[in-house]
């Protein structure tokens, strides 16, 4: 089969595209024929050697993709080929082929393509543990997003739109700012130097999947509130002082999403959850951006760049 894959840690340059040996699969495995497959910032923390990876020869990156049933393994008949499923949490997936585990397995329900489940399933399930176990905002809160034009940030924004909470956040750009008012933000600003001047402590809740912007996410957020950090993509945070959190009574909430991505039936209620706000219309997305799989070369410059609005999917 075909695969993007790299030998050593690098740039993008190290990326590779080739033939690599299809893999076997166990009793409780299924082997998915993969029809689109989710580039993630994560993936650029993989190649890079700075986040986990899994150990193989060569590397093949990637941890989502949708696709079609293959082959299934043992005698389980609760299973069929062709069937359509999505899967966020099992690794080697830039691939043709994937053997994942049948507990890791996402059923998708009439009305969620398996274009539509790549674009939403990591970034989706991410958007929704941090709205739903992490920020349990009450309607009429005012949330903050940063890189709300983002992949995930496209996604928070419409789901706690649908559940009565105002939505603000920044951005880089005027058309990623169209796209964030189009989906419901009350209002969206372009960052430029001092467009923070007048926010300060005026948000219940402030969303920070950035890292060095720790620091104004507390100075946003109010007394008593609430930053939700859950990400690096602009680099690390800096130390901060608990003492002037403490003083303000905010709370900083982070955590792993795979800390709650537990078992199948976690993964149903959850997918289920998400895929509800689509097939109810509450969610509107900007159409991904895709890329060959042989082209995953470009796919990372461009997400690398915070050029690119939405998700990036690699398509074998």
């Amino acid at each position: 089969m075909k695969a993007l894959y790299f030998n050593e840690f690098g740039d993008s340059s190290v990326l590779k595209y080739g033939d690599v040996p299809t893999p076997t699969i166990t009793k409780d495995e299924l082997l998915v024929k993969t029809s689109d497959i989710g580039l993630n910032f994560a993936d650029i923390y993989r190649r890079r050697g700075t986040y986990h990876l899994e150990k193989h020869t060569p590397y093949i990156n990637g941890y989502e993709a949708a696709g079609t049933i293959e082959k299934v393994g043992g005698t389980d008949s609760s299973w069929h080929i062709g069937e359509a499923i999505l899967f966020v949490d099992v690794p080697l997936a830039n691939a043709e082929y994937v053997a994942i585990p049948k507990e890791n397995a996402i059923r998708l329900p009439q009305g969620i393509s398996l274009k539509l489940a790549a674009t939403i399933g990591l970034q989706g399930l991410t958007a929704d543990f941090l709205a739903h176990d992490l920020a349990k905002n009450k309607p009429g809160d005012k949330a903050f997003i940063h890189g709300i034009s983002g992949g995930v940030g496209q996604i928070l924004s419409q789901i706690l739109t649908a559940d009565g909470v105002q939505v603000y956040g920044s951005t880089s750009t005027q058309d990623k700012q169209r796209i964030a008012l189009n989906e419901g933000a009350k209002d969206v600003f372009i960052r430029h130097p001092h467009w923070d001047d007048k926010l300060a402590s005026k948000f219940t809740t402030v969303f920070d999947g950035v890292g060095r912007t720790l620091p104004l996410s507390l100075k946003l957020a109010s007394r008593r509130g609430k930053v939700v950090f859950f990400g690096m993509a602009g680099g690390n945070p800096p130390k901060i002082d608990l003492l002037e959190v403490m003083g303000k009574s905010q709370t900083i909430a982070t955590g792993d999403l795979w800390d709650y991505l537990t078992s199948f039936d976690e993964r149903k209620k959850r997918s289920q959850r998400l895929f509800d706000y689509f097939l109810n219309g509450k969610i509107h997305l900007s159409s991904p951006t895709t890329f060959k799989l042989a082209e995953g070369r470009q796919a990372h410059e461009l997400l690398e760049s915070g050029k690119s609005s939405g998700k990036i999917l690699l398509v074998p």
